[in-house]
This record gives structure tokens, C-alpha cells and sequence, in this order.
């Protein structure tokens, strides 16, 4: 084995630090394709995934069993029949595909329990759980052809998943889910994948399959794009069905919440470690984060508040505001603009006399929520209210006391509102008051 420089260990670990600490306590959901299973790689990839969890990584690991379930059909002399993108599982073919994805399972329990002295594995004590933790349902009928077992993903079953996290254990999640009557579906591997992510509210969803990532048309590695572009590459993957499988499985966490997915191969040694604390990376990162910008509103922006602030006005959310009044206020609001579109909105009305600020309006589209849009824009309100020299920020809400108080605001009263917003309380609203000492 050759002998490691010190020094540059010393330096890659250095550069490495600011990665470890922004990854301790984050959820990472990990997906291996069936081949990446039977791969000569799976060793040191478990080994890779050993460390993240060493590191503070809440992990959890779904895996598919589509190659083994092949040999297993073949074994039994059973063919493969698919319909609509789906093996078709039916009494026949359950007993294979419950067989192949239990004995995956246990061979993963395996490998992760490995601690041999002198391997990279010795003394990581992982604790591994699974079981019935998916609620499926069966597709039915689809276009005349009855599914039989072949199912999808009906509820995650987040508290429990959470519950194991937070004793530091990693989840494995095989793709299968279970009904209430008591029965066995086949499920959609990156669809478990998915689901579990974007309900997890994870902060990286990272698919291994054989491609190192996607490439352009002259053959270079695509370090990084938004779901938006990512898409427009699906109809080109016709010939790589598992990569198109994944990037389908990549845009749709992304555009539900997941900040960042990868694409990574399991055949490139390291790719996770590379990934997750190295500058340059590896694979494809699919990410709507670098199309945002968090900015002060302009005029132009009016039009967009309108339409984000419109919904959560007509439900009684938000006392509406007239397009006169946000044309007059404009400069009161930041916004974050996702290429083009304002998905978040929060606002900052001071009141210097008594050093206080009303942190009003902290609004993010449906579409772009669980990805910490509300906490950045806090940040933002709460940097702008110190420069001004406030020192408390005060909110009034009828819904989401509980977002404020999770981020530090207290209970107030009324009373210990500046004179002039006493005078503007709504009683008929009756809304709550919270402040936060900056």
C-alpha cells in the first residue's frame, strides 16, 4: 500500500472541514440501483457511507432490486412482462420479487455491520433499521391491465423514520410497501426514493447508477443545472433508461423541496466522498438554488407579489393589500427571485423611535416550501433591522405561530407593540403577537 503524504492529508482535510460541519445533522437519502448492489464498488461505497454516518449524516439508504429480479424470473422460468414502465407483478412473479429484495436487504444489513479490525469499517458501530415504515396502495387497472401487486407509495410514515434518525440510525428502505388489508406491493424504486426525500424534507437526495452524470453534446460532464433544464435532456435519454429514470426521480425532488440531488456513479471510486467535500465535486448536481436570488424588491417585482400574496389575502391568511399600496411600500419587501418569478416574499416596516420592526408578509409559493426559503429570508429581515438599529422585530400571524416560535419570537402582548401599530390592530382578526430580541 503506498504511504499517504502527510502533509497533503493534513491540507485535503483542512479544505474538508467547512463540508463536515455544514453536513452534521442534515438528512441525506442515498439511492443504489440493483446493479450498483452487485457491483465491485459496493464495498467501498458502504465504507463511504459508514463514514457520513461517523460524521453526523442522518442517512437513509433505498435501494432497487430491478437486475436481480431479472436473474431470479429467468431462474424460475418466468418471463419479464412489462406495462407502463413496470415489471408486472402478478402471484406468479411476487414470490421472486419478495425473494430477491429480502435477500438485497440482508446483505446490505450485512456489509453495514461489518467492523473487522485493520478494515475502514472497524469500530463504526452502525445501527441499521428497516421495516414497514411505506403504506402502498395497488395501481389497479391501468389502460385495461390489471397490476395485480404492483403498487405506489401511499404515505410515508415520517414520525417513525424521524424517531430512528434521531437515535443515529441509518434506514434502509427496500421497494416494497404494505396496505392496510395486510399485502406485499412491488414499488417504483426511485419513487421510494423520492417520496421519502421530499416528505423527509431531506437536504440531498443522491442516485447512484452507472452514468457518472449527464453530459452535453460534446461529451463533457454537466456539473450543474436547474430541473427546469434538467427536463429538457429527458427525451435525449431514450437509450440510457435507468439515468432517465433517475433525472425524472432528481427533477421532481427538486421541484418538491429537495434542495440539491445528484446524479453520482457507482463505478467512479470515491464519487460520494468527492461529492460532499470537495469544491470541484463530481457527478451532476440538479439544484434550483442557483437560479434564486434573494434581493430587495423592485417596482418591476409588483406584478409577482401580487400573484404570490393573492392566494393566502383571499383565504384570510394576509389582510390584502391593494397594488397602490405595494407600488408605495415596494421598497419595504425582499424577495426571492427564482429565475424570473418571485416564489417568497417577506417584509420590514420600522418603527426607529422605539427601535422596533414589524416583520410582516413572509410568504414562499407552495411549490418551493421545506427548503429553508423562510429561514433565509429571516436572516436577511433580521441583518437589515440591525443596520438599522433595531433591536426587536415583532410579527403578528393567525396561522404559523409556530414557525416564528420554532425560530427564537416569544409571546407578546399587544400592549408591547410601538404606539402606532396599537392604533392599526385589527381586534376582529385577533391575531398573535410574538417578538424576538436581536
Amino acid at each position: 500500500m503506498a504511504k499517504l503524504n502527510p502533509d497533503l492529508l493534513v491540507n485535503w482535510f483542512r479544505n474538508a472541514s467547512p463540508y463536515i460541519n455544514a453536513h452534521r445533522g442534515r438528512t441525506f437519502v442515498i439511492h443504489l440501483d440493483g446493479d450498483a448492489l452487485s457491483s465491485a464498488g459496493l464495498r467501498e461505497l458502504i465504507t463511504d457511507i459508514a463514514l457520513l454516518n461517523s460524521l453526523g449524516v442522518r442517512l437513509v439508504i433505498t435501494y432497487g432490486a430491478r437486475t436481480q429480479v431479472g436473474e431470479e424470473l429467468g431462474i424460475r422460468g418466468l418471463t419479464w412482462q412489462e406495462h407502463q414502465g413496470r415489471l408486472l407483478v402478478d402471484k406468479q412473479r411476487l414470490p421472486a420479487v419478495l425473494a430477491c429484495v429480502g435477500s438485497l436487504r440482508a446483505e446490505l444489513e450485512a456489509r453495514l455491520s461489518m467492523g473487522l479490525a485493520n478494515s475502514p469499517m472497524h469500530g463504526a458501530g452502525l445501527r441499521v433499521m428497516s421495516g414497514n415504515l411505506i403504506t402502498a396502495r395497488p395501481l389497479g387497472v391501468r389502460a385495461g391491465v390489471d397490476m395485480h401487486f404492483c403498487g405506489e407509495v401511499r404515505k410515508v410514515q415520517v414520525r417513525s423514520l424521524e424517531s430512528l434518525l434521531d437515535q443515529g440510525m441509518l434506514v434502509l428502505l427496500p421497494p416494497l410497501g404494505y396496505s392496510p388489508t395486510g399485502e406485499a406491493f412491488d414499488l417504483d424504486a426511485e419513487e421510494v426514493a423520492t417520496k421519502v426525500a421530499t416528505q423527509l424534507q431531506a437536504d440531498k437526495l443522491i442516485l447512484f447508477g452507472s452514468a457518472e452524470g449527464l453530459k452535453d453534446s460534446d461529451g463533457h460532464l454537466i456539473r450543474d443545472l436547474s430541473p427546469q433544464d434538467a427536463e429538457v435532456l429527458l427525451e435525449g435519454l431514450t437509450d440510457q433508461p435507468l439515468l432517465k429514470r433517475h433525472l425524472q426521480a432528481a427533477c421532481n425532488a427538486s421541484r418538491k423541496g429537495v434542495a440539491r440531488t445528484h446524479l453520482l456513479s457507482y463505478k467512479r471510486k470515491g464519487a460520494l466522498l468527492h461529492e460532499l467535500f470537495t469544491r470541484d465535486g463530481d457527478g451532476t448536481l440538479i439544484t434550483q438554488l442557483r437560479y434564486e436570488t434573494l434581493r430587495g424588491a423592485k417596482i418591476e417585482d409588483v406584478g409577482g407579489l401580487l400573484a404570490l400574496l393573492r392566494p393566502l389575502e383571499e383565504s384570510g391568511v394576509l389582510v390584502r393589500r391593494s397594488r397602490e399600496l405595494l407600488e408605495a411600500e415596494i421598497e419595504r419587501f425582499t424577495v426571492i427571485d427564482l429565475d424570473g418569478s418571485i416564489i417568497a416574499c417577506a417584509a420590514l416596516y420600522p418603527y426607529p423611535e422605539v427601535h422596533q420592526a414589524e416583520l410582516a408578509c413572509v410568504v414562499v409559493h407552495p411549490e418551493y416550501r421545506h427548503s429553508q426559503r423562510g429561514d433565509r429570508l429571516l436572516e436577511s429581515i433580521e441583518k437589515q433591522a440591525r443596520a438599522a438599529g433595531i433591536n426587536q422585530l415583532f410579527v403578528l400571524t393567525t396561522h404559523t405561530a409556530h414557525w416564528f416560535l420554532e425560530r427564537g419570537f416569544a409571546p407578546a402582548q399587544v400592549e408591547q407593540l410601538p404606539a402606532a401599530r396599537q392604533a392599526l390592530y385589527n381586534w376582529q382578526r385577533n391575531s398573535q403577537v410574538f417578538c424576538k430580541a436581536l
